[in-house]
């Protein structure tokens, strides 16, 4: 696969992530890393009791904030949330967060591993306190924009500078054409689809860079995180063609075995 931009990963998390800081590019570069860190995360399931964090209850200054990651208060200084399925989250660059235990997520960022922790749960990996002082944004977090149906079959979850995430819904047996100008991301959630020339189910990821793309949703119809980069949601992403018999899949598709 070419050097991309965007990044997707499927996230098993049994015990509680590391609370962290992402960078905006300008640092990242200034450190010699190609860009910086935004990401959103979808939601795939979560026990009754997980919860996410993102930014702090208050604001703090550069020393408050100091004495936090060296004392271990920060803990305590995160704005904790329950989350449940489906839930959408923006992290822009530069918001503490950290995400509980007992959740499955996927998370779309831009294609950087750029992490400086605060805060480790007792496991003694390394803290990075100047590089986390010199970009986190020690306040709350900006309030989450709200999902909002582009069309009956395209909801858009977040847009930002670098990636725009949709969700997809499709009927049983409709057929597609995406645009997938540029690079293009497809994650199934639920249902069965032929994807041009493959044939994917629940969890699987697609990166598409053709120019357009047949999509067939199978016999319980298709639902998918789609993303592109930003910063707006791209016009004519889908297009309805002639309806196929509900179950019936694109000819080029072979079955699995």
């Amino acid at each position: 696969m070419p050097d991309t931009d965007l990044l997707f990963k499927l996230l098993f998390i049994n015990e509680p992530l590391s609370i962290q800081v992402h960078p905006g590019d300008v640092f990242a570069r200034s450190i010699g890393l190609p860009r910086g860190k935004t990401e959103a995360w979808y939601i795939l399931s979560a026990s009754p009791a997980a919860k996410v964090a993102l930014g702090l209850k208050r604001r703090l200054t550069a020393t408050q904030l100091r004495n936090a990651i060296e004392d271990g208060s920060i803990a305590d200084l995160v704005r904790w949330r329950h989350v449940q399925k489906d839930d959408v989250i923006l992290v822009p660059a530069g918001t503490i967060h950290a995400i509980g235990a007992g959740i499955v997520v996927v998370e779309i960022q831009q294609n950087s591993d750029a992490t400086f922790r605060l805060f480790d749960f007792g496991r003694g990996r390394e803290l990075h306190v100047d590089n986390a002082l010199s970009v986190a944004h020690a306040g709350p977090a900006p309030r989450q924009a709200v999902a909002r149906r582009l069309t009956d079959a395209r909801a858009l979850l977040a847009a930002t500078l670098y990636f725009v995430l949709e969700r997809i819904d499709l009927d049983p047996g409709s057929n597609w054409e995406l645009d997938a100008a540029g690079e293009t991301w497809l994650v199934a959630l639920r249902g069965e689809a032929s994807v041009g020339s493959m044939r994917g189910g629940p969890g699987e990821a697609f990166f598409l860079e053709d120019d357009r793309i047949i999509l067939t949703a199978g016999a319980d119809g298709f639902s998918a995180l789609v993303a592109y980069g930003g910063p707006e949601p791209r016009a004519g992403l889908l297009h309805s063609l002639a309806r196929l018999p509900a179950g019936e899949l694109s000819p080029t598709v072979e079955a699995r075995p």
